[in-house]
């Protein structure tokens, strides 16, 4: 939904990588020898090459799942977002998970040697690897739906109307049995995407399990 990167020098640095094909030598570092060993050195265009590296993986993510590669596209996703974090602590944030700093952007706001769109690009970046490490956990045998909640509510914190976010974390909160949030969750999800019928099933059955609660409870009283 965001802008992307893909004009300039941005699109010519940005290749195309196989689901599991090895990334690009750790962020932030370059290498040298000294006395036979390999010893990591700082790079001096750090954040030009945390932007590449980062869609770079974020894309591997996408082909993995894609492949329903599910496990290596979750680790794919996840380097993607520690080179986010990485950058935010280069540009001065040195918890980036901090409460008080929820999402990239306010940090990433500050002026920095990033370019608008190389701005965007790692804001879109940050959602969509949220989101898409929701989906790949919804995919797994065992579903970890607290993690899936997790990742959803980190996207709708800056993006309130993401159909994708608003309907998963529906779904997570509808099999952690907090229907009353589910029903919420996926009635918004259905505001932005009337016509999807996995978020109408969703809202049946949960108005269904809140119906047979209310039935239970009164049972219970009298």
């Amino acid at each position: 939904r965001g802008r992307s990167c893909d004009t300039g020098e941005a699109k010519a640095r940005l290749q195309p990588m196989r689901c599991g094909e090895k990334p690009p030598f750790p962020s932030f570092f370059t290498t040298a020898h000294h006395g036979g060993a390999m010893l990591k050195q700082p790079s001096h265009n750090e954040p030009a090459d945390v932007v590449r590296r980062a869609l770079d993986f974020k894309s591997q993510g996408t082909q993995c799942y894609k492949d329903k590669k599910y496990r290596e596209a979750i680790g794919k996703y996840h380097r993607a977002l520690l080179e986010i974090k990485g950058l935010c602590r280069v540009l001065g944030d040195p918890d980036p998970s901090s409460k008080s700093t929820p999402s990239l952007l306010p940090t990433i706001s500050k002026p920095s040697t990033l370019t608008d769109e190389q701005k965007g690009a790692m804001e879109n970046a940050e959602l969509e690897c949220y989101n898409s490490l929701a989906a790949c956990l919804l995919q797994m045998e065992l579903v970890n739906y607290e993690r899936v909640k997790e990742y959803c509510l980190k996207v709708l914190l800056k993006e309130g109307k993401n159909f994708k976010a608003l309907y998963r974390s529906g779904v997570a909160y509808y099999h952690l049995g907090d229907y009353q949030k589910a029903l919420y969750y996926l009635k918004e999800s259905h505001k932005q995407e009337p016509a999807d019928t996995n978020a109408i099933r969703y809202i049946q059955l949960t108005e269904m399990k809140i119906r047979r609660n209310a039935q239970k409870e009164k049972k219970e009283a009298t």
